[in-house]
């Protein structure tokens, strides 16, 4: 789930940039240090995007820089187990899909799509069941529960995120529209 958060640091303000909107800098060194980079205690840096309050600056010997104490809002993206998320699927494969979450992708076993069977379609780049000949393929939404979550703060590449379909409500969101029109028309008659 997304959250939006405030945050306390402190941001050294290279030399050279000590003439600029002090405002502006920090909002800067604060985005390229931390959008896109993981904390397992706050979660997935996604953007920061107000400063809030600067401190007074202190200077430390050696160092031409100045350091502020700021606080500041982001946004951020917090994983849990066992949480239901949509994603669109990014890439197919032999052995699954790749879903998009926002800022990291999660992995969706071709074991956790159906009880059914499951092909790979390499030319047309679809994952097919087999006995409904429900399908997959890049630019699919998908609503999936999170099975495995391994969130590495060093390489945020090598996080690992693993996902299913296999319980009522999840799917395809193709595939939950058809069955929800399904249920409709049953329960019409």
């Amino acid at each position: 789930m997304y959250y939006k958060v405030t945050l306390e640091d402190k941001v050294r303000v290279p030399p050279h940039r000590l003439g600029d909107d002090l405002e502006r800098v920090i909002l800067n060194v604060l985005q390229e240090q931390l959008e896109g980079s993981i904390s397992k205690e706050i979660g997935i840096f996604i953007a920061v995007t107000d400063i809030l309050d600067v401190g007074e600056g202190e200077l430390i010997p050696g160092d031409g820089a100045v350091y502020y104490d700021v606080r500041f809002e982001a946004i951020v993206l917090r994983l849990t187990l066992q949480e239901v998320i949509e994603g669109e699927v990014v890439e197919t494969t032999s052995f699954g899909a790749f879903v998009s979450l926002g800022p990291i992708d999660a992995m969706l076993h071709v074991s956790q799509i159906s009880d059914e069977y499951i092909n790979y379609d390499e030319v047309n780049g679809r994952l097919i069941c087999q006995d409904s000949k429900r399908s997959i393929t890049v630019g699919d939404g998908v609503r999936g529960r999170i099975v495995a979550l391994s969130l590495n703060e060093r390489e945020p590449r090598e996080s690992k995120i693993g996902l299913t379909m296999r319980q009522p409500g999840l799917g395809a969101l193709a595939w939950l529209e058809e069955e929800f029109e399904e249920e409709k028309k049953r329960r019409a008659t």
